[in-house]
């Protein structure tokens, strides 16, 4: 089964190289027809792929010890669940599954109408692109990380899959990032193809073709980060949902890349505006999609959950810089072939303009979060000992971009695209209760600057876009249009649980005897004692805490402290009572012989409105992804 998986890989990436090479001289020699093997070849290496993924979930089921793989990520006693999981658990199945999706995205788009509406020298140039893509995906498993390599002999028993990994969070939570990164792929390629081959004919303009892909994407990757916030907060028995890890960082830079390139897209597609940018734009998030794949795997900088030290890290390397050099040239070029004419840009006191410094927010984000994770290996340069940045940077500087993105979106919807206010009665009202919420929160003891203008632009936006939707006709009748504004609409919500929830969270550490009790922002805890079970997986000790507020019961909590086979490390199992004002959490930290136990307890305040808004962010796309605007045009 082994050699049935290398071969699988070794033949795909032979096919891909070649297909690639022979749409490179159709390209040279000018001649503009898109042979059908193009689009058969990479049928053939999705069909590799997938009998490769076959080979790998095989194993893993059956618990085949002799791949690598399978010893080192379960072992004998692990559910089901958790071993499939384990497909991209390490860095070759991972970086495999990333693969085998990118050719996935890419046959459901073969299956379009509108691949199939593209012209023959778009379709040549994309073949281009895609094909050199996975030839560099298969060449990274081929050559550095193969997830087919054998164990011999194969051990009795695995290692086992990493305790925080054995989380509902993490089963979900890097397959939604990878499709997020994989799906990228499309419209980036697309672009890339159509700007080569010179076509921007409206009826296939590749921000038309290629926006359900783009839109998906952004979907699953928002959907990854915020589940891996949520797994942070309840596995890693800390109460945080963000640390500013390098890993965290990786996925959120391209989605600040990606979230630019969605709003400068719309106003391509209404206003004729960034045609360049645009391209410039959906190239550069796929290369922070990369990007996010080396600082994970290159060991190029420490990180709670990164991989160590592998030699994937200098070819990623070389293709990012390839890439990030051929992205201005080839624009260059395309546009010389074509006459792709873009309006000039409205002023800063129109939706357009508001919009645009949207956009430079993000992207400034983008580069913060960069330049702050790489710090390290930047500091390098001229001193001996590295310097990482922790929270406080961020937080200090990141936070002032997130408060200007929310008083944008308070003030956007009301603004007109040709200049000036649409209707200023509404924008009035929302700033009548921004500057109410502002003191209001004030009087109430939110005085921290930046989360108080956060949580009152938060509030302000909660009722300006259902305000707007409610008056505005248009804004609630297209489908795009709709899903646009429950997206912000969740935004906000996230926009306040991060203002209020972060900064205004409250702690103690206590050591408590049974029947004795504590209290926390207002909040008892009465600790009544431990329970000790054991399973086949794992050994534990539950506490039960009752928590009341001014006498009244809120709830209990079973806080938990767990020792895995084959883990000597004991595991922190955190326990909430769940609220959507202020959610009480406890750790167990440890406990001694006559269960006197330590533990984390702590309030937070309106943090499950994240995952709320969370979610509402991640649905909402689905209404309008595939909807269009009267005459084909995106909304």
């Amino acid at each position: 089964m082994h050699l049935l998986g290398y071969w699988t890989q070794l033949a795909c990436l032979l096919l891909t190289l070649g297909l690639s090479a022979y749409a490179l001289i159709l390209c040279w020699n000018n001649d503009q027809r898109c042979p059908a093997w193009l689009e058969r070849g990479h049928l053939v290496a999705s069909a590799l792929l997938t009998l490769g993924a076959g080979v790998i979930l095989n194993a893993l089921v059956n618990r085949d010890y002799s791949f690598l793989l399978v010893a080192d990520y379960t072992d004998s006693v692990l559910p089901l669940f958790y071993r499939i999981t384990a497909f991209w658990a390490g860095q070759a199945g991972s970086l495999y599954f990333w693969a085998w999706m990118v050719a996935l995205c890419c046959v459901v788009f073969q299956a379009t109408t509108a691949y199939s509406r593209l012209t023959p020298s778009t379709k040549l140039h994309f073949w281009l692109f895609h094909h050199g893509v996975m030839a560099f995906f298969l060449l990274l498993l081929t050559s550095y990380s193969n997830p087919f390599t054998e164990v011999i002999p194969p051990p009795a028993d695995g290692n086992g899959l990493n305790p925080l990994l054995q989380h509902p969070g993490m089963i979900f939570h890097p397959p939604l990032l990878f499709l997020g990164y994989a799906g990228f792929t499309i419209p980036a390629c697309l672009a890339l193809g159509q700007t080569m081959a010179g076509e921007f004919g409206r009826a296939g303009h590749w921000t038309v073709v290629g926006r359900p892909y783009a839109v998906s994407a952004w979907v699953f990757l928002t959907a990854g980060i915020i589940l891996g916030g949520w797994w942070s907060y309840m596995e890693l028995g800390w109460g945080g949902y963000w640390a500013w890890d390098p890993v965290e960082n990786a996925s959120l830079i391209p989605w600040f890349a990606g979230t630019a390139f969605l709003h400068t897209a719309m106003l391509q597609s209404r206003r004729g505006v960034l045609p360049r940018a645009n391209v410039f734009l959906v190239g550069l998030t796929l290369v922070t999609c990369f990007f996010a794949t080396y600082l994970v795997r290159s060991g190029v900088v420490e990180s709670l959950h990164a991989f160590g030290r592998a030699p994937i890290g200098i070819p990623l390397m070389l293709f990012m810089l390839a890439t990030l050099l051929y992205l201005p040239v080839g624009i260059a070029a395309g546009y010389g072939k074509g006459d792709a004419h873009s309006k000039e840009l409205a002023g800063l006191g129109s939706r357009e303009g508001l919009l645009i410094i949207a956009v430079w927010a993000l992207l400034a984000l983008g580069l913060v979060v960069l330049m702050g994770t790489m710090w390290p290996v930047i500091s390098q340069l001229w001193s001996a000992n590295t310097v990482g940045l922790d929270q406080s940077f961020y937080n200090k500087v990141c936070m002032p971009f997130f408060v200007v993105l929310a008083l944008l979106l308070c003030a956007c919807p009301w603004m007109s695209w040709q200049g000036g206010v649409s209707k200023m009665k509404h924008l009035s009202l929302v700033v009548a209760v921004f500057a109410g919420l502002l003191v209001g929160l004030y009087l109430a003891g939110y005085t921290m600057p930046v989360p108080l203008v956060g949580a009152a632009a938060g509030g302000a936006c909660l009722l300006s876009l259902p305000l707007l939707l409610i008056t505005d006709k248009a804004a609630r009748g297209l489908p795009a249009s709709l899903a646009a504004h429950l997206v912000h609409i969740g935004l906000a919500l996230m926009v306040v649980g991060v203002a209020i929830s972060g900064p205004y969270q409250q702690e103690r550490q206590v050591v408590l005897k049974p029947g004795e009790a504590t209290e926390v922002a207002g909040f008892s805890f009465q600790y009544e004692g431990l329970r000790e079970y054991r399973t086949s997986r794992l050994a534990g000790l539950e506490a039960t805490i009752h928590v009341t507020k001014n006498g009244a019961p809120v709830g209990t909590l079973h806080p938990e402290r767990r020792i895995y086979q084959k883990f000597s490390n004991a595991f922190a199992e955190a326990s909430t009572i769940f609220s959507l004002g202020t959610e009480v959490y406890a750790t167990l930290l440890g406990a001694q012989e006559d269960h006197t136990a330590s533990f984390t307890l702590s309030t937070h305040p309106l943090v499950n409105w994240l995952w709320v808004g969370g979610t509402i962010m991640c649905i909402a796309p689905f209404w309008g992804i595939f909807r269009r605007k009267r005459g084909g045009e995106q909304a």
